[in-house]
């Protein structure tokens, strides 16, 4: 097998997708695996991107650090060139984030001094200027991220956000700086990490022409974290020659859609979807933890409903969620994802080919549960969402978005996209 040219670990399974999305949209063919696949499986010969999707992004500092090392140490022993840690633009601000520790320990195992952190995708809004991350043109820290229940928001300056998780120092290159020569903006980096050792380079990132160059300047640096945004620009500057396999993003048979995430976006979406007439359920977190609603409810409301799409959602307002979780944030969550999971899994058992999901850990409950373990994939409904076509079985699209991801018309979109 010809080498592999980049090798991505994401936190998350909806994060993942994102990242392969961009992998092929800059010419790459790109397979999606689900965890760390066995040390046996074989990628076809012309697979040029393999990205990993862990659940990472809520963990423990230690767990974390200790999948994002093995998945690493897989990629290295498939002859992977170039890694990227891909994790969310909801960056974490708290001490106890894992961003800082995974990006430290993959920079150490792979012996490399220096890095990008550039969480940014500006077709989604989120944005990277003098340093700060913004999304829609508001910092961070001041838009609904910042009530995150899980991973909240409460600054937005990048460098100050690693001081608490990481070992090493973080310096700007703002766009100003980046109009200058090469040359000169190393010789300031050199001089930096002379003087601090190992570091991260924060690049301003707002518009394509950014991106483009900080491809030029930092593409060929071994080890690159950050967002999706800037993976295309990258695969394009690696790809040799030839374009991605085209695939086939349609296929017949009738479409699911789940939608565990509370973001605005996503509930933008449900409301649209909502008012053109879909069928939907809403789930009732505490009568699901309680019994008194189960999946047989969800199933019966699909089954009444089978002619068209139907969407089965949990979405919620922020001020609903923190009430619902007196009754156990856990509790609720496992519930949730358990209930949905099991949803999928009876929509595909009963000849369902086409399953939308909305939200990181409600994908990753669902992809868990139906056991497919890797994926080709095809285009994009909306940036950084692709149309997945499961290995082991090629007759179902899967379409897995993050939570903030997507136009409000998303649902109509998927579904039109991924049926004949």
């Amino acid at each position: 097998m010809d080498d592999i040219l980049w090798g991505c670990i994401a936190d998350d399974f909806t994060g993942a997708s994102d990242a392969a999305s961009f992998f092929k949209k800059g010419g790459l063919k790109t397979v999606l695996c689900n965890g760390i696949p066995n040390e046996n499986m074989i990628f076809d010969k012309d697979v040029k991107a393999v990205v990993i999707a862990l659940k990472i992004r809520s963990a423990k500092k230690d767990e974390s650090v200790r999948e994002a090392l093995a998945a690493l140490k897989y990629l290295q022993q498939k002859g992977v060139r170039q890694f990227y840690f891909k994790y969310c633009s909801t960056f974490d601000s708290t001490p106890e984030g894992n961003i800082g520790p995974v990006a430290d320990a993959i920079l150490d195992a792979l012996g490399e001094t220096k890095s990008i952190l550039c969480p940014a995708l500006p077709e989604n809004g989120r944005t990277v200027k003098m340093g700060r991350l913004y999304v829609n043109g508001v910092p961070l820290d001041e838009s609904p991220m910042k009530d995150h229940p899980v991973n909240p928001m409460w600054d937005s300056e990048i460098c100050a956000l690693m001081e608490p998780q990481s070992k090493y120092p973080c310096i700007n290159v703002d766009v100003e700086e980046m109009k200058e020569e090469d040359e000169e903006i190393w010789n300031r980096l050199n001089a930096f990490e002379d003087l601090n050792g190992k570091y991260y380079i924060v690049p301003d990132y707002a518009d394509r022409d950014n991106a483009k160059r900080i491809t030029e300047l930092f593409g060929s640096l071994k080890f690159l974290t950050g967002g999706s945004g800037i993976i295309e620009y990258l695969a394009g500057k690696s790809r040799e020659s030839g374009e991605a396999e085209k695939t086939e993003n349609k296929t017949k048979g009738r479409a699911l859609i789940i939608a565990g995430s509370c973001s605005v976006a996503t509930r933008r979406q449900i409301d649209k979807f909502i008012a053109e007439g879909g069928a939907a359920f809403k789930i009732n977190p505490i009568r699901l933890l309680y019994e008194k609603q189960t999946v047989n409810d969800m199933w019966d409301f699909v089954k009444e409903n089978a002619g068209k799409a139907v969407l089965v959602y949990s979405s919620d307002t922020p001020e609903n969620v923190k009430y619902n979780q007196r009754h156990g944030a856990k509790e609720i969550s496992e519930s949730l994802e358990k209930a949905m999971a099991e949803l999928a899994e009876l929509a595909v058992e009963n000849g369902y080919t086409r399953i939308i999901s909305a939200g990181g850990e409600t994908s990753g409950a669902i992809m868990k549960k139906l056991g497919f373990d890797s994926y080709i994939i095809g285009d994009s409904v909306d940036p950084g969402v692709p149309v997945m076509i499961p290995v082991q079985n090629r007759n179902l699209r899967v379409v897995l978005k993050s939570g903030n991801f997507g136009s409000d018309d998303f649902f109509k979109k998927a579904v039109k996209m991924t049926g004949i």
